[in-house]
């Protein structure tokens, strides 16, 4: 591995930023599984629609509110809709999808904080200028790295790679992104985690 010259942390909480550069406004933890993995109704929680109470169709992905969880009916409907099998990333797999991380950080000029990719899952922590939305935010990591997947192991059988959300949390200071920071450090079985300031880019 080598140093590709990643950019200096402009900081949000002071004031301390480099002159010329404007300062990160908003920290998000985000988060997204692989193709049908942690289906809707999943005991651990999900952020996927759903059918609520009344048939009235719900979705709680609000950050700093429980996720929905535990609907078993739910889980085996979705599982009977897969398209294909559930993906399981490879570490070859991770190491393009983190590469084009860093190029759509780059290209959106937001900066990469901790990346962590697993199987069948992926975290990151990612700041951004004014307030985009989160989930455009998540979306775009998500679809050109999908593109960076195609290229080499062209489309999957559900032709996509990820479910079609994902998690979004503000992180409101600069305690909260540490300790988001820390999550992605500990993660099990991980195929990938990147800390910015503490591992190189990869060549």
């Amino acid at each position: 591995m080598r140093d590709l010259g990643w950019p200096q942390r402009h900081s949000t909480y002071n004031d301390d930023s480099p002159s010329g550069s404007r300062p990160i406004d908003r920290y998000w933890l985000l988060t997204s599984t692989t193709y049908g993995n942690w289906l809707p109704g999943d005991s651990r929680g999900f952020v996927s629609e759903f059918e609520g109470a009344h048939g009235v169709k719900a979705l709680q992905n609000i950050p700093d509110t429980e996720y929905a969880r535990d609907i078993p009916s739910l889980q085996e409907f979705a599982r009977n809709q897969l398209t294909g099998p559930p993906i399981s990333l490879n570490a070859a797999q991770a190491e393009v999808i983190f590469r084009q991380f860093c190029e759509t950080a780059t290209h959106r000029n937001w900066e990469l904080r901790a990346v962590g990719i697993m199987a069948t899952h992926i975290h990151l922590v990612v700041g951004v200028f004014g307030d985009p939305d989160p989930g455009k935010v998540l979306g775009d990591f998500k679809s050109y790295a999908s593109r960076a997947l195609n290229r080499q192991w062209s489309k999957p059988p559900s032709e996509t790679w990820w479910t079609e959300r994902g998690s979004t949390r503000k992180l409101r200071n600069e305690l909260a992104e540490l300790a988001a920071i820390e999550y992605v450090r500990n993660q099990s079985n991980p195929l990938l985690i990147w800390i910015a300031g503490e591992n190189s880019r990869p060549a």
